[in-house]
């Protein structure tokens, strides 16, 4: 970035001027959509044959492992407190266990396109809980984006609920995906309290999704789950996906982008991939968007860009 500092002579600072993005912001920017977007399809993948917590334990124990080994050449600080460990352990338990177990029941009532859209909402249940649990007050434009992200998923599914008399099985995948996403974002407060300890968020991601698949784990045990696998191309090809380009290289580009561009301009991520992922449920899986639903997407979409547009002008 370049930026004109104020001199001795007690001239006012000017403008910061912000980089353009480069070619490789570019690409980083568009590995994190594709490769989230793309993530919610093949989580949909995984359900079937084998047991939701044993599939979540497949997928987070092959990305715990990539983890710890870039931890290791980077060189990363491993060993903590016990204090510390306790909320690496909630944070693998709501953001790599809950999080994702709750998706994954409700894939078998949604498109996985709508997934993706109600998960966008992040940004905005993130805004919510600092108001509701650290007494924050919210912008003017907060409001407005959570009530027009609210609305904007009231359209979009009101197309499926009405097409029974009292549709259910949406109402029950709309829940767990909101109670989900819920959990991500609560997630999301214990990973920002270890980072103002100035713990690596390598070091963090590498314990929470140990601890994510150890979890899962136990309560597939509780549960009488069998460990077994779908030796399917497409579940096989779903679980390297999910652990492998979702869980590591996606990350990996996210933080690197978040790094050179900002967070501010990072974040719109969360905006673009809801989209991408509508598309591939319209080819993948004969999902057909109302004008309502496409109206109350553009609402969501619109709710969010009022959200981050606050994290800019701070």
């Amino acid at each position: 970035m370049s930026v004109s500092a104020a001199g001795a002579s007690g001239k006012p600072k000017a403008p910061t001027v912000r980089n353009s993005l480069t070619g490789l912001d570019y690409i980083l920017f568009t590995i994190s959509v594709l490769s989230w977007s793309a993530s919610w399809y093949a989580l949909k993948m995984q359900v079937g044959v084998v047991p939701v917590q044993v599939s979540l334990f497949w997928r987070y124990a092959l990305a715990a492992v990539i983890m710890m080994v870039w931890a290791y050449f980077a060189r990363a600080p491993m060993r903590y407190s016990l204090s510390v460990h306790a909320k690496f352990l909630a944070m693998g338990a709501l953001m790599f266990c809950i999080n994702f177990a709750l998706f994954y029941h409700a894939s078998a009532y949604l498109a996985s396109g709508l997934l993706s859209v109600v998960f966008s909402l992040a940004a905005i249940f993130n805004i919510i809980i600092a108001v509701v649990f650290m007494g924050l007050k919210p912008g003017s434009n907060v409001i407005i984006g959570a009530s027009l992200g609210f609305f904007g998923i009231g359209l979009m599914f009101w197309p499926i609920v009405a097409q029974q008399v009292f549709d259910t099985s949406a109402l029950l995948g709309l829940g767990l995906c909101i109670v989900g996403t819920l959990c991500f974002c609560f997630g999301n407060l214990i990973s920002a309290s270890l980072q103002k300890s100035k713990i690596p968020v390598v070091s963090a991601s590498a314990w929470g999704m140990s601890y994510g698949a150890a979890i899962s784990a136990a309560l597939a045990l509780a549960q009488n789950n069998p460990f077994i696998i779908e030796w399917s191309a497409s579940y096989l090809i779903s679980l390297l996906f999910l652990s492998i380009v979702s869980s590591v290289i996606a990350f990996a580009a996210y933080l690197t982008l978040l790094g050179r561009i900002g967070s501010d301009r990072a974040g719109y991520a969360t905006v673009l991939f809801p989209v991408i992922a509508l598309l591939i449920s319209t080819i993948m899986e004969d999902y057909h968007m109302s004008w309502l639903a496409g109206a109350g997407l553009a609402l969501v979409l619109l709710g969010n860009v009022f959200v981050l547009g606050m994290a800019r002008k701070k």
